[in-house]
């Protein structure tokens, strides 16, 4: 087609868009209001779930704010910077359903304020001598903070059940799967026989590790922020230290021993904790990922009738669920280095973090709970095939049973000696591809050291599980000790 032509058609298609267009700009009645991935009404369940799309509604977080605000009243009212009647007021009037909330978007568009539109709005919520009371001494980091301090509350909170349900769930596959024998394999090619519950068991462990962690960060990261426009507390006076025990106490958070405007390690924790949690969970869902594999088929994803594998293939059978988990990992891991960067701030106050925080904290919260959700499904849909174990474990037994000849061979001959035998044999074996257990067999250094019956013994990957059943009940004695 010519560069007429072109312009031609590119004409046409303006024109046939602009006449599709209604009066408030939308085509085809859209408002274009769910322009990314996690707001998509077809695909945002793969990112986000119900139980973070809650605690990270924008009406939620203005009635956070509306709360916060309440008890910054009422605290005051404890320690008589405020009269208790004003502090009542305003809790009374601190609810969004009394707000316009889209006068409150058009407010912050025109302001280009986060927080004052709602602030006007709930003063006129109130009469004329409590509206003096509203927001008393604080500034607006102090709302904001201490209000994603009580989401991130929420988020872990919501981590603490997500991860017991998926704790109990491998620990019930961890105990039915003692027996199942299994290759175990380093840099993907098999190594030495293990079991699948001691594999299981290694997940297990790792996120009990997390589970200490969420609790030990608690600690540090779910602290109220009020303390002013500079740090100071100067305009809280001398009941400023009263007032911020009750604030704390009133909103069940701790209280920092300063203030943190610009000291953002809390909040780099509460993302980088995540992101940890959400890599071992990628870590576990690639593992079956791989192990779903036809060419191993030691595992196999769970699978409906309604699902669709290929638009092209039929027969296929993704395990969609499982990379969907890498994905988020992914993107939770990116939500790190905004975190970090918003750290690296000016003097008493900088607000370039806290803007970077609001994507960072909700990102990485929306998509490791999200993890928890597809892998909870994935490990109570998921079969253990039995025999496809067995059955690569005994393909290569000859050698995954190497070791335990280098091992026996030592009492006689010491170690370095017996592997620099074994290694020999084994290595000539793969160069010209003869089988390893006739090599070993034949070798008169081997049978110099050992019987026919001990070789014979010695080429049984069950023979060599070690402290395997003993790891995994420690293990599932430790889940179940919380």
């Amino acid at each position: 087609m010519d560069s007429q032509s072109l312009e031609t058609l590119a004409r046409a298609t303006c024109t046939v868009r602009s006449a599709s267009l209604g009066s408030d700009g939308a085509e085809h009645g859209c408002r274009h209001e769910h322009s990314h991935i996690l707001d998509s009404q077809t695909h945002g369940g793969g990112y986000a779930g119900p139980v973070s799309r809650k605690i990270f509604c924008s009406h939620c977080r203005l009635q956070r704010w509306l709360d916060v605000e309440a008890a910054l009243a009422m605290a005051q009212a404890d320690v008589q910077i405020i009269p208790r009647q004003a502090a009542l007021e305003i809790e009374q009037a601190a609810n969004l359903s009394a707000i316009d909330w889209r006068q409150i978007a058009d407010g912050v568009a025109s302001t280009g304020h986060s927080l004052m539109p709602l602030l006007s709005a709930l003063q006129k919520n109130c009469s004329p001598s409590t509206r003096e009371y509203v927001h008393y001494g604080a500034t607006t980091q102090d709302i904001q903070d201490t209000a994603q301090s009580l989401e991130m509350r929420d988020v872990l909170d919501a981590l603490d059940q997500a991860l017991e349900s998926l704790l109990a769930k491998l620990a019930v596959l961890a105990d039915g799967q003692r027996g199942s024998l299994m290759v175990a394999r380093t840099h993907s090619i098999p190594a030495l026989p293990t079991t699948f519950a001691l594999k299981v068991a290694g997940w297990i462990d790792e996120l009990l590790r997390h589970r200490d962690r969420l609790g030990e960060a608690r600690q540090r990261i779910l602290v109220v922020q009020l303390f002013g426009g500079v740090g100071t507390m100067a305009a809280f006076g001398s009941e400023a230290m009263g007032m911020l025990e009750s604030f704390a106490r009133r909103l069940s958070l701790d209280v920092p021993l300063a203030g943190w405007h610009v000291s953002r390690d809390r909040v780099a924790e509460f993302v980088g904790t995540l992101a940890m949690v959400t890599a071992s969970l990628a870590r576990i869902a690639d593992e079956i990922r791989t192990l779903n594999r036809w060419e191993i088929g030691e595992l196999a994803v769970g699978w409906t009738e309604q699902q669709i594998g290929s638009s092209t293939m039929p027969h296929k059978r993704n395990p969609e669920g499982c990379e969907q988990v890498v994905v988020l990992a992914r993107l939770a891991k990116a939500q790190v280095v905004l975190a970090l960067e918003a750290m690296i701030l000016e003097h008493e106050r900088d607000y370039r973090g806290t803007r970077l925080e609001w994507c960072a904290v909700a990102d990485v919260s929306h998509y490791t709970l999200m993890a928890f959700s597809l892998l909870d499904d994935t490990i109570g849909a998921l079969t253990v095939n039995h025999q496809a174990m067995e059955r690569n474990a005994t393909a290569y037994s000859e050698a995954i049973c190497t070791e335990a000849f280098v091992f026996e061979m030592a009492k006689k001959l010491g170690k370095s000696s017996a592997y620099e035998i074994i290694f020999e044999i084994t290595q000539a074996c793969q160069r010209d591809q003869v089988p390893i257990r006739q090599a070993i067999e034949a070798d008169p250094r081997v049978c110099a050291v050992m019987s026919a019956q001990t070789l014979a013994r010695l080429f049984e990957p069950r023979a060599h599980l070690g402290m395997a059943e003993t790891i995994v009940d420690k293990v599932l004695g430790k889940a179940a000790s919380h």
